[in-house]
């Protein structure tokens, strides 16, 4: 490879011949045109990616019931000593289930922004369609995500656990939904 000019790529050939390539779509040079399409995956998808992670992560026995209950059931009997154990897994599992909801009501609007890529002032109205996309794939991982808990031994899938999350995606995309009307952004 010679170099790369405003026109095209130069290439020297093995015979000592050069030819330039002019790529009608390529006005200078080959190697700037993935770039700017590094900044909207790292803006935009990264983030989806991070957290559906997280959600995986948190589908291991790292964060089963039994190991959580090492944490809330101190802080509980350390806030009210005289708290009851039924109390206790009351409170543990209003906990667990909430953090559910929230998880996928993150992910949903997560995936939403990824596929809508806002822009400042961004002049499209809101789309319950794109919407119906984001709630649709966070419903999709939910169902992956109890899935992949059946093959952990310390977890155990639910389909009312998935329900869960589907709620959950729901209502984070209506406060979504809220927060732009409040705001004006659509």
């Amino acid at each position: 490879m010679e170099g790369v000019g405003k026109t095209g790529l130069r290439l020297t050939l093995a015979s000592g011949f050069g030819r330039d390539f002019h790529l009608p779509w390529n006005k200078g040079g080959c190697f700037h045109l993935a770039v700017p399409r590094v900044r909207p995956f790292l803006k935009y998808w990264l983030p989806v990616f991070i957290w559906m992670a997280v959600i995986f992560s948190a589908s291991t026995d790292v964060l089963s019931s039994h190991r959580t209950s090492r944490i809330l059931g101190p802080l509980l009997r350390w806030l009210k000593p005289d708290i009851s154990p039924e109390t206790i897994a009351g409170v543990q599992t209003a906990v667990r289930k909430t953090a559910h909801m929230a998880e996928y009501g993150v992910l949903a609007c997560l995936f939403w922004r990824a596929r809508r890529q806002p822009v400042k002032n961004d002049p499209r109205p809101w789309s319950w369609s794109e919407a119906a996309v984001a709630w649709l794939f966070a419903a999709l991982y939910s169902a992956s995500d109890e899935f992949h808990q059946s093959f952990v031994a310390t977890r155990q899938a639910s389909v009312l656990d998935a329900l869960l999350d589907m709620s959950g995606a729901l209502l984070g995309l209506l406060a979504l939904w809220h927060w732009g009307r409040r705001f004006k952004k659509w």
